[in-house]
Parts: C-alpha cells; sequence; structure tokens
C-alpha cells in the first residue's frame, strides 16, 4: 500500500524514525540494521511495510531492498509476525541470517530473542528453497561498523536493551560482532 517514504527525518532512534512527509509525521519502525544505514541524514528515503490490524496501523522501514524482501519473507512464516521478524533483522544482519538458513543452522536462528527451537527450524525449512533460488543480500553488512563511535556504540546497545536483550548480553554480542573480520565490499 506504501512502498516507501520519502522525506524530512525528524526524529531517530534505534527502534524506530519520524518521517516528515507533506507535513505528516510518519512513525516508522526499524532494524539496527537500517538504523546504522541513516546515519545523520536530513532527508531520507526507506521503503515500507504497512501492517494493518484490528487495532493497529503499523509501518516497517528498510533502507535496503534486501532487508525488507528477507521481511517479507520471514512474516509469511506461520509464528512469526512483524515485530519478530524486525527483531531477528536487529539481531543478526541480513547476510548471516540468508548463511544460516542455507546451512540448516538453527542455532543461529534460536538464539535471537524469542525465537524458539520448532519456530526456527520452520523458518529454515520454508525459506531454505526460496532463499537458495533467489538470495535477497546485495552485501553484507556486520555490525563491525559500531567501532566509529561510542555514542552509536551506546545507542545500538540501547536499542538491543530496549529489545529485551540482558545488557550483558548485549554488550557480549556487540563485542564479539565487532572482533568479527568484515565480510563482503570492505576494505
Amino acid at each position: 500500500m506504501i512502498a516507501y517514504l520519502s522525506g524530512k527525518l525528524v526524529f531517530k532512534d534505534p527502534t524506530y524514525v519520524i518521517i516528515e512527509v507533506g507535513g505528516i509525521g510518519y512513525h516508522v519502525k526499524i532494524s539496527l540494521q537500517t538504523y546504522s544505514k541513516i546515519k545523520d541524514e536530513e532527508q531520507i528515503r526507506l521503503l515500507t511495510f504497512l501492517h494493518i490490524k484490528e487495532d493497529a496501523h503499523t509501518l516497517y522501514g528498510f533502507k535496503e531492498e534486501s532487508e525488507k524482501r528477507l521481511f517479507l519473507l520471514l512474516i509469511s512464516i506461520n509464528g512469526v509476525g512483524p515485530n519478530t521478524g524486525l527483531m531477528i533483522l536487529s539481531s543478526l544482519d541480513t547476510g548471516e541470517i540468508e548463511q544460516a538458513i542455507l546451512s540448516g543452522d538453527v542455532g543461529t536462528i534460536q538464539a535471537v530473542k524469542g525465537i524458539g527451537i520448532k519456530t526456527a527450524q520452520r523458518i529454515i525449512l520454508e525459506l531454505k528453497d526460496k532463499i537458495g533460488k533467489q538470495g535477497t543480500s546485495d552485501s553484507t553488512t556486520p555490525l563491525g561498523f559500531l567501532k566509529s563511535s561510542n555514542k552509536v556504540r551506546e545507542e545500538a546497545l540501547q536499542a538491543l536493551v530496549t529489545l529485551g536483550f540482558p545488557k550483558a548480553m548485549a554488550e557480549k554480542k556487540y563485542r564479539s560482532n565487532t572482533q568479527k573480520k568484515p565480510k563482503g565490499k570492505f576494505p
């Protein structure tokens, strides 16, 4: 229904942004992947997905097409709603999720808060062929980008805590991800 929003970035938080388009402020939920790619842009364009429930209309935003495609694949799974899909995209980058699905790595997917073994198995079973045929990632971006700024690091850690991770686990996850050698198109 709403394919994308393009306008002024009014507010940015690790879990959502507010974008002003034509005098209207849109509240858009985002993942940590999208948050890291927004930087401090004044004008922004996010691809969106509008989820309509009986009691709410919620916009989900994505900086890259590959992230949106993976989100749509994830929420097509029985038992994975938009908030769970966003949680998965905030916990693992697009490349890690695809690799876990293609290799049948239940443990990696199950490590995401709120994902049990049966849901992780269902995600792998139902998406393995779809991802194997088309793929979704343009490139992979591990959380190594967080080394650049203490402010960004603190915001990212706060986002993980907001998403329900215990603070110690969030810091451990951050440290382990920043020590990995980046994959993909990095110098």
